[in-house]
């Protein structure tokens, strides 16, 4: 090896795959660099749920042979990935982090992992998820203090990143589930429109709510991932057979006007942490003269309530045989999430849903005027303690509606833990959103140094 291990780790997505294509370091190179991370970081971190060390270098092993060769090098050649353990794979078990599902081993891959496996990515190995997705913790810890929570239910994913053990991860979405741990573990965390991946292979916890996403420490690198992992399943009938939009190139470019940010609060402000209030006043006073306050609909309040309402009828009926055979194994509060929406009637389950693309038109004139909203991603930072993952109602709103989000690490608390200003985008524009990102981490960076 010519570089330095520590180099490696440091390295983002989109610059090591170009340069093991260019041949200056291998893919065996780039992953025994990440393995040995991993085996410095993770007894304490704990991301993962399944990892085999030979057969990630397996892996690398036959990119490099296929380099050697003269096989073309796809969009992800070499680049180790981490997987929620919830999402299918047909050579590591998948057990959706409930002893329930234990031994668990999957015949095929889920959408995602075929992508990854077409772009030449490696399977890392499966990451800690809370139980059935939900919100009873897992075993992993906060990077940057192991005594905080990293958030939930993608808690590996989000560590793993943020703790140098891969350049990117896999996580989901139906409530706050990638954004809420993107900003506690200090990482960017992507959820794209509804429908832009397939979630076919995936546990399926709520199917008008769940979203995968992605995470990575550039809007580059979460913009490659994302663009690689988009396209039609018709085993997922919220996609649709369309072009892929070009992500990873918008993101990389530099907007022809600076763009102009709304600022929204959300009625939930006097719940944010003082020190985290404090630094997103600070947040608006260096964007001044780009940002604008923008008050919600007044029924967008209510979304909170349809959004519980939908997840938790969809949760009963997803997981009703694990309720029926093994309840008394479940988390009380996964129980008493069931047990409620088992209680949801048809009627209020419609009209909830129904609710979903009037209040889409409503935030068009927002995107018509702005090129995204600027609000929290959390209530601020991580909480202490390991028993729950930390409240995500600052992303219940977006996941309800399907908008492309996005949580930046642009602030800290007054602990020194991360704080993620979260940008939402107009359905279906997350290109758009991407570049807006870039363009505000960079905007932050230069007038912080």
């Amino acid at each position: 090896m010519t570089i330095d291990p520590a180099a490696l780790v440091a390295m983002s997505a989109v610059e090591a795959t170009g340069r093991m294509a260019a041949g200056e370091f291998s893919a065996t190179d780039y992953a025994q660099a990440l393995l040995q991370r991993i085996e410095q970081v993770d007894p304490q971190v704990q991301a993962w749920a399944h990892l085999d060390r030979a057969h990630v270098l397996a892996q690398a092993e036959g990119a490099d042979e296929r380099h050697a060769l003269g096989e073309p090098d796809a969009a992800l050649f070499g680049i180790p990935v981490g997987v929620k353990d919830i999402i299918d794979t047909a050579d590591l078990p998948t057990e959706n982090g409930t002893v329930l599902h234990a031994g668990r081993q999957p015949h095929d891959d889920a959408y995602v992992v075929r992508a990854l496996r077409a772009a030449g990515a490696l399977l890392m190995g499966k990451t800690v998820t809370t139980e059935l997705a939900t919100y009873a913790p897992g075993k992993t810890r906060n990077p940057h203090d192991p005594r905080h929570t990293p958030g939930g239910s993608s808690s590996g994913s989000a560590a793993a990143v943020a703790a140098g053990m891969v350049p990117l991860a896999i996580g989901t979405q139906t409530n706050g589930s990638v954004l809420r741990p993107a900003s506690f573990c200090g990482v960017i965390g992507f959820k794209p429109s509804a429908g832009l991946i397939p979630r076919s292979g995936v546990l399926t916890q709520s199917p008008p709510l769940d979203a995968i996403g992605v995470f990575g420490r550039q809007v580059e690198d979460v913009a490659l991932l994302a663009q690689v992992l988009a396209g039609h399943d018709v085993a997922d009938p919220a996609t649709r057979l369309r072009a892929t939009p070009p992500l990873l190139r918008t993101a990389s470019s530099d907007p022809a006007l600076p763009p102009t940010l709304a600022w929204v609060a959300t009625p939930f402000w006097e719940r944010m942490a003082p020190d985290a209030r404090a630094a997103f006043e600070e947040l608006r006073s260096l964007l001044e003269g780009r940002i604008a306050p923008f008050e919600l609909p007044a029924s967008a309040a209510d979304a909170i309530g349809w959004h519980k309402l939908v997840m938790e009828a969809d949760l009963a009926g997803s997981f009703a045989a694990e309720y029926e055979r093994g309840r008394e194994q479940l988390s009380a509060s996964l129980r008493a999430q069931i047990e409620r929406g088992r209680q949801v009637t048809a009627v209020d389950y419609r009209r909830a849903i129904a609710r979903v693309p009037v209040l889409n038109e409503a935030f068009d004139t927002v995107f018509d005027s702005f090129d995204a909203i600027v609000t929290p991603a959390a209530l601020g930072t991580a909480p202490e303690g390991l028993e729950a993952t930390g409240d995500p109602i600052m992303c219940t709103l977006w996941t309800f509606l399907g908008l492309p989000c996005i949580s930046l690490p642009l602030l800290h608390g007054a602990n020194g833990l991360p704080i993620g200003v979260q940008l939402v985008g107009r359905l279906g524009d997350d290109a758009r959103l991407l570049r807006t990102a870039r363009w505000l981490t960079r905007a932050v960076q230069q007038a912080c140094a």
